[in-house]
């Protein structure tokens, strides 16, 4: 494989000032492309007053110095066709990889952490979903900054992969702190990325790139977060709201199907025609695949998902065959909080949210059995569906307080009596 698409090269040979000894300095070589540097010293020493900075070559006339100068242009002239060798032959390119291969060093057959990566996300492209291979790219990115931050290097052998370095890593991804608008990792943030290191691990293994898989000692553990709903009020609050911005209409509208059919935002977005048809009850049914699972799923079309489809029916901002005229997901979110703030939700309203009001206000709440919920849903497995089971239970709680309340009532009222 080759990231050579990625990558310049450039070279710089230079001496240590501060290693000056009876008027010699240390001659090194510095090799860098465009995401790793590497230094290496050459074991020569030079007079520190005939170096020429500028030209990288000592100055003078003498048999040993142009002796040293043709060797360094022999050096030089290698590394850039070790580099064009690199790249003809489609191989992973960084300044490590040219300078092992410069000087024949050990680890120059050894497989790396980042070429590992690179070579996960190159051959499961058709494989893995683009979400998917997008959420390992992040991953990768983190592998480079604990290496820079932690390590001083640019990559890492796997060999040297051990069970302190999988601790370290979930250290530093856990004390990150973004430099943009984005949050720190939370817990189970943290947990999917060790996940796709274990599973880049795995095939490492497989490949028979590694003997041992140091994860064998690690164990993940999340913990369980509670899935944020819209209650009966917060829903119709937004269903009644009136709004005189287009916009805001149309993303509450597709909020609201969302809401009544338990689809997700990209289900939504690649929604056509085709996936509505009549069922064996002669009801209009959604039949469709999800695009995180691949899963089929049916689920019947409730009045209100009806009214918006028919609202919106050949909407000109609705792409060739789009059912719905969906906004892109971050303008969505931005506007759903708008829409939040304008009908008093304190709630951080996003669009997954929608799916969550379905599986439990709309559906379990009352009374659709668990088992239908998580086939509307497109779950593979019951137990994803039964977080909402919690619900349910609060639900019940609820209804037999008020029963509780009202049984206490009727009491005093036969006490007075």
């Amino acid at each position: 494989m080759s990231n050579s698409k990625n990558h310049s090269l450039s070279t710089l040979l230079y001496v240590k000032k501060h290693r000056i000894k009876e008027g010699l300095a240390p001659l090194y070589l510095r090799i860098s492309t465009t995401n790793s540097r590497v230094e290496y010293s050459l074991s020569r020493k030079v007079e520190f007053k005939k170096w020429n900075y500028n030209k990288q070559r000592l100055g003078g006339s003498t048999q040993e110095t142009k002796k040293l100068n043709r060797f360094l242009d022999q050096l030089i002239d290698r590394i850039h066709k070790i580099y064009e060798e690199l790249i003809l032959n489609q191989e992973y390119v960084t300044a490590e990889v040219i300078r092992n291969k410069l000087f024949n060093l050990e680890e120059e057959s050894e497989i790396t952490l980042l070429y590992l990566s690179k070579y996960h996300l190159e051959n499961f492209t058709k494989k893995l979903k683009w979400s998917t291979l997008k959420h390992y790219k992040v991953t990768e990115r983190y592998f480079q900054r604990f290496l820079k931050a932690k390590h001083k290097l640019s990559d890492i052998p796997l060999k040297s992969i051990d069970y302190k370095f999988l601790i370290d890593f979930e250290d530093f991804l856990r004390n990150w702190k973004p430099k943009d608008h984005q949050k720190a990792l939370n817990n189970n943030g943290v947990m999917k990325h060790m996940i796709r290191f274990r599973k880049l691990l795995k095939l490492a293994q497989r490949l028979d790139w590694i003997e041992k898989n140091p994860f064998k000692k690690y164990q993940t553990h999340f913990e369980k977060v509670e899935r944020e709903y819209l209650d009966g009020n917060e829903l119709q609050a937004i269903e009644e709201k009136e709004f005189n911005i287009p916009r805001l209409e149309m993303v509450r509208d597709i909020f609201i199907f969302s809401c009544y059919t338990g689809l997700s935002y990209v289900d939504i977005y690649h929604l056509s025609k085709d996936n509505i048809s009549i069922g064996m009850d002669g009801e209009r049914w959604i039949h469709l695949k999800r695009k995180k699972t691949n899963t089929s799923f049916s689920v019947m079309l409730l009045p209100k998902a009806e009214h918006i489809i028919e609202k919106y029916t050949d909407h000109p901002r609705a792409f060739e065959n789009q059912l719905l005229p969906v906004l892109s997901n971050q303008k969505t979110n931005a506007y759903l909080k708008e829409i939040a703030d304008l009908c008093g939700i304190k709630k951080t309203l996003t669009f997954h949210i929608a799916r969550h009001t379905f599986a439990t206000t709309v559906t379990l709440t009352n009374g659709v059995p668990i088992e239908t919920v998580s086939k509307m849903l497109g779950h593979t497995k019951l137990a994803t569906t039964q977080i909402y089971a919690k619900v349910v239970e609060n639900k019940i709680g609820e209804d037999m307080a008020a029963l509780k309340q009202k049984l206490s009532q009727s009491e005093q009222l036969k006490k007075a009596d």
